[in-house]
């Protein structure tokens, strides 16, 4: 796919910051000691819900409203944070917004997708039951279908990384969670647009490997999906065109535990005191498993999103994941 330009990612944080501010990256003194370099994370933990995902929400539906003067309403499929944002975006647009989700999802998650005023469905036993079913729901109803991959989500999460290639020192290589693709392409169109030789390592998690296999394997295969801990990176079909960008842009993909992932949650509170779900931990542990690679490096470390369970990260806490 065509990565979005610097121009496009301009447009994209004209629509994004009339409703939030950019976020904060920080190198904290204690990661880095933990780490053995000096590390940069990127909050992205504090938008107004919790996650990176809001940005390409707005910028999405800014365009939907323009190119479909009459749209009614939007429908996507989630897990949790794309949805936050799709019901957050909709609200501040007039909007409804109708949320797919699996059975057993966060019940925290979804109790802020409601928060937001969406229509909340359960349907199906993973993500991609879910979004299957949304599809119909958008076509039943007329609604718009706000996919989890789209162009204008790639130009409104590259907004994050353009804010973090522009206010942090120079980095050697910026570690990105995958989930279906947005985060780690929109990451690959900042740094290509500032003209950055930055080398970007993607992370899965390892009970959720497709993105990891159709990279190695150079071809989207689908695989299962069986992380406990990241439901953000639950994926077991990736996307062909996300696919595409990563072969193009991405130096090699990592992956870890849900062991390692906790871990690394559980470090963010103790060296940051900052709130990071499994998704969003997943890159800090990455960073973690290739310490002994840093030396003499300067490290990005995407810290997507702090939206956990309560109940979970007590588990996470007292070490029991």
């Amino acid at each position: 796919m065509m990565l979005p330009t610097l121009a496009q990612i301009h447009e994209a944080q004209t629509v994004l910051y009339r409703h939030m501010p950019p976020t904060p990256q920080y190198s904290w003194p204690l990661l880095n000691q933990r780490l053995g370099t000096e590390a940069w994370i990127k909050h992205e933990n504090h938008t107004p819900v919790g996650a990176f995902k809001l940005r390409g929400a707005l910028v999405y539906i800014d365009w939907l409203r323009q190119s479909q003067p009459d749209l009614a309403g939007v429908v996507a499929a989630t897990r949790g944070n794309h949805g936050q944002g799709v019901g957050m975006a909709a609200r501040l647009m007039g909007l409804k917004a109708i949320i797919v989700v699996p059975h057993g999802n966060s019940k925290e998650k979804n109790r802020a997708m409601l928060a937001q005023g969406v229509e909340l469905i359960e349907h199906g036993h993973d993500f991609q039951e879910s979004l299957e079913f949304a599809r119909t729901v958008a076509a039943e109803r007329g609604f718009a279908m706000v996919d989890s991959f789209h162009e204008r989500l790639v130009m409104g999460t590259a907004t994050y990384a353009l804010e973090f290639f522009k206010a942090a020192p120079p980095l050697d290589l910026v570690y990105v969670p995958i989930g279906l693709g947005s985060s780690i392409c929109g990451v690959s169109a900042a740094r290509n647009a500032l003209g950055l030789t930055t080398e970007i390592v993607g992370v899965v998690a390892s009970g959720s490997p497709s993105y990891s296999i159709s990279f190695s394997q150079r071809k989207v295969v689908e695989a299962p999906s069986k992380t406990l801990i990241a439901d953000g990176l639950a994926c077991r079909l990736p996307n062909q065109q996300a696919m595409e960008a990563i072969w193009d842009n991405v130096a090699r993909i990592v992956e870890v535990t849900d062991a390692e992932i906790a871990e690394a949650m559980r470090i963010y509170y103790q060296d940051t005191h900052n709130l990071a779900e499994g998704a969003g931990a997943a890159a800090l542990a990455a960073a973690v498993r290739e310490k002994s690679e840093h030396e003499g490096k300067r490290i990005g470390i995407i810290l997507t999103g702090g939206n956990v369970d309560r109940e979970l990260y007590n588990d996470v806490l007292a070490g029991a994941i």
